[in-house]
């Protein structure tokens, strides 16, 4: 889910003799009570109104980017009943006294009130602390929701707007000079469905669009591309996890998988609820392996000397993306579910001694950010496809990012759009975003044991269907009708060196 659900009753309004003091009661709760606490930093917030805001509208939350004023004038509000709070309390102090050392008969006090009246005047004030408190209360809501929804504050590396910065490219581009090459390019559609090795009409028949069948060698592949990435990944030391696919949608939206609009535009599959188990907390399938290996950590307190935590889980991942359909949901490129593997760390936080949000410096997440690159690269170069790698603009990044690296991989069928890339892996840092909505910390034992908000990473090693599309396209050989299987993958392939599939020139059977 891509926002917060909130499970309503209808607002209660409680009738109070103090009409001026009437407000609707908050009768929902944004999350169970065992869920993580969201700590924001909203002094921040608080003290930059003006950078948030254009922060907002640099990344395309322009929904949001008037958040900060309004966290501004509600926190007013808050401070001017803490205010009118303290008096009353202080003379319902003062007639709690009063009352302790009053005679149990009527008799005039100072100011000629009896012990009756000093007793309905505490009562009174007693219900107008209450009516206070509650409104205090809903107050701090609003905030705190208000401040959750804020995107994290973009990188000085990051360009603003909505163009990408091209940083280096990967292997020689197979077709430099399209108008003097005599080669023959086909789609992976065309590939997949010549071989056999793809299958669109049998899932839009069991599943509807957007769905697929891998068979045969295409099924075979994705595992070689899986055992592939995961061997290059736990060569560089990360721990291998295998995460649930079924999350909370606490923990999806405290990861930062928020809509951009209100139109209830949705990315993630809810899962549905029976009638019985409504009261419980939603849960949702995760679109990447990223949400349940972040929350795995919830709650959590490392040790400085456990950081950086560096893990890479297989996990199959479902994405309800909305959209018309076109070339870029055709066959293989945008699908609702795929298998993926996906590095995801925890570091110590940067600047931890200086205010933070600061230029980065030479620190432990940028090493861990360079190390995905690095084997992303790896990855890529291995398999042969020719790749270009940019640094991502303001308006493509996600809520908990503050900077992000795509490679995109050629891919000939989509010569027409973008002259052929397409998105094959994603880094993201997103600093403390993540860790405070979902109280992850870490103590720091050289700053006498201070806890601090840990920061998070992650990065795509491996997507299966796009590489197996780019596989495919880059790789097929029009004179014997086969593809060449990259080297690197042909161990985890039973020593097979191309794919011929098991229906040739549209004959034969799966």
């Amino acid at each position: 889910m891509h926002q917060l659900r909130w499970t309503c009753s209808a607002c209660r309004t409680t009738q109070r003799k103090q009409p001026s003091l009437r407000f609707p009661r908050r009768a929902y709760s944004a999350r169970p009570a065992f869920a993580p606490k969201p700590s924001i930093d909203i002094k921040h917030i608080r003290q930059n109104p003006g950078l948030y805001q254009q922060n907002s509208i640099d990344r395309n939350y322009a929904q949001h980017s008037e958040s900060p004023w309004k966290i501004i004038k509600l926190h007013e509000e808050w401070l001017a009943l803490q205010k009118n709070a303290r008096h009353l309390r202080e003379r319902n102090n003062y007639l709690r006294g009063k009352l302790a050392k009053a005679s149990s008969k009527p008799s005039p006090d100072d100011n000629g009130q009896n012990r009756a009246a000093m007793i309905d005047e505490a009562k009174a004030l007693k219900a107008e602390l209450a009516i206070i408190e509650e409104k205090e209360a809903q107050l701090q809501d609003e905030i705190d929701e208000l401040a959750e929804y804020q995107p994290n504050l973009s990188s000085t590396h990051t360009p603003v707007g909505t163009e990408p910065q091209v940083i280096e490219y990967i292997n020689e581009h197979p077709e430099a000079e399209p108008s003097s090459s005599d080669r023959v390019w086909r789609s992976h559609v065309h590939i997949g469905s010549e071989l056999g090795l793809l299958d669109f009409t049998g899932s839009a028949q069991t599943s509807g669009w957007g769905w697929y069948f891998l068979v045969g060698e295409a099924a075979m592949l994705e595992q070689a591309l899986v055992q592939y990435a995961l061997s290059v990944a736990r060569k560089r030391g990360w721990k291998v996890v295998s995460p649930p696919s079924l999350v909370y949608s606490h923990i999806a939206s405290a990861c930062g998988f928020k809509p951009r609009d209100q139109n209830g535009e949705q990315q993630i599959y809810a899962i549905e609820q029976l009638e019985k188990d409504k009261a419980k907390p939603q849960l949702a399938l995760a679109g990447t392996a990223e949400i349940p290996l972040a929350g795995m950590k919830a709650n959590h307190t490392f040790e400085d000397v456990d950081l950086p935590l560096k893990t890479v889980g297989v996990s199959r991942c479902y994405r309800a993306e909305a959209g018309a359909r076109g070339i870029d949901t055709k066959g293989l490129y945008r699908v609702h579910e795929f298998t993926k593997v996906e590095m995801f760390a925890w570091t110590l936080p940067d600047n931890v001694d200086s205010e933070h949000f600061t230029a980065p410096t030479s620190s432990s997440s940028d090493a861990i950010f360079d190390e995905m690159l690095s084997i992303q690269k790896e990855i890529l170069q291995a398999l042969g496809l020719h790749c270009r790698v940019l640094e991502m603009p303001s308006t493509d990044l996600g809520a908990s990012a503050t900077r992000k690296r795509d490679i995109e991989a050629f891919f000939p069928s989509r010569r027409e759009k973008d002259e052929g890339w397409g998105e094959v892996t994603s880094t993201s840092m997103c600093t403390d975003y993540q860790t405070r909505r979902l109280h992850t910390r870490v103590r720091l034992g050289k700053a006498g044991g201070r806890l601090e908000f840990p920061y998070t990473l992650n990065g795509t090693a491996l997507a299966a269907p796009r590489v197996i599309a780019a596989i495919l396209e880059n790789n097929w050989n029009e004179r014997d009708y086969s593809v060449t299987i990259p080297e690197v993958l042909r161990p985890f392939m039973g020593g097979l060196d191309k794919m011929q599939g098991q229906k040739m020139h549209g004959t034969g059977n799966y």
